[in-house]
């Protein structure tokens, strides 16, 4: 089969298009002959070998954990799958990913593939959108009623936090540049900020929110205790980029989120699509062959958006 694979970390050259053996399915496993892998930026980091102490890969690796497709193998003690079921699934980011005609996966990290739109847009769908849930309500505790800003609701898990909140009843403030606005606006943020345009600060002339979840790199700890400083006192400031504040004043909860791979709230948001109360956004798919391309693109901030790669 076809894979993009990396033999040894570095830069955007490391990543190959070849030849390699085809995965079969060990106990408790299923192969999928993929339909499209998503592409993260932790990808580019992984590549790198900027998180070796954190995610120790097997090379040659073969990237990006976020895969969509159709089961062509069922390995000893997979009761629950068959052969030909459409799933969608986040691969454990250790080890052997979607990049490839065909992946393997853990029979317990699938969750059927919906039922709406493209297959390969369904990659778009797991790790992005569960981190957005589990920052939201298992993490932050959203509720009904509170008020909630996102900074960083253009890109892809700001753009699923926003509908989720939506939905659940809160009034969501979101930053987006002029680009992205009305899509955030179609996902029902009540209020757009233009970060390009206005200092959020200054736009927002001491408004405070019960709930700041924070999607932006932003390496200056002044800029994030900026952020938390729009938190209510006792509220909840959630950070998804490391690296996160030691610790804050006001009695404000201080979260460092890492989503997590969960088939059953994965079957959840799978459910909310095709019920039309979640829209997956892609902003392009590409061959996979064009992978290097792809993080030649993220590594100088060109990429557009959500971007899945098509075997």
């Amino acid at each position: 089969m076809k894979a993009v694979r990396f033999h040894s970390y570095g830069d955007v050259d490391v990543l190959v298009h070849e030849e390699a053996d085809r995965p079969q399915a060990g106990a408790g496993q299923v192969v999928l002959r993929v339909a499209g892998a998503a592409c993260n930026p932790v990808d580019a980091s992984l590549r790198a070998g900027y998180v070796r102490q954190v995610f120790d890969l097997a090379l040659p690796h073969v990237p990006c954990y976020d895969v969509a497709g159709v089961i062509a193998e069922v390995g000893e003690g997979v009761g629950d799958w068959s052969v030909g079921d459409a799933v969608v699934a986040w691969l454990p980011i250790p080890g052997p990913g979607a990049a490839a005609e065909y992946a393997v996966a853990p029979a317990e990290a699938l969750a059927a593939a919906p039922r709406k739109g493209e297959a390969a847009d369904a990659a778009a769908l797991p790790s992005v959108a569960l981190t957005a849930w589990q920052a939201l309500f298992e993490h932050a505790g959203l509720q009904a009623g509170q008020t909630l800003l996102v900074n960083g609701a253009g890109g892809a898990v700001g753009g699923y936090a926003v509908q989720l909140a939506a939905r659940a009843g809160a009034s969501v403030t979101a930053t987006a540049s002029a680009g992205s606005q009305d899509r955030v606006r179609s996902y029902g943020a009540e209020r757009i900020i233009d970060y390009t345009a206005t200092p959020l600060q200054e736009a927002l002339a001491g408004e405070q929110f019960d709930v700041v979840l924070n999607l932006v790199f932003l390496s200056d700890p002044d800029e994030l205790a900026k952020l938390v400083d729009l938190v209510v006192d006792g509220g909840v400031f959630a950070n998804t980029v490391p690296p996160g504040l030691a610790a804050t004043e006001r009695g404000v909860r201080n979260l460092q989120v890492f989503g997590r791979s969960d088939a059953a709230q994965l079957a959840e948001l799978v459910r909310r699509v095709d019920a039309g109360e979640l829209k997956i956004h892609v902003a392009q798919r590409r061959p996979l062959s064009e992978l290097r391309a792809v993080h030649e693109e993220l590594a100088a901030g060109k990429l557009p958006g959500k971007t899945v790669l098509i075997p």
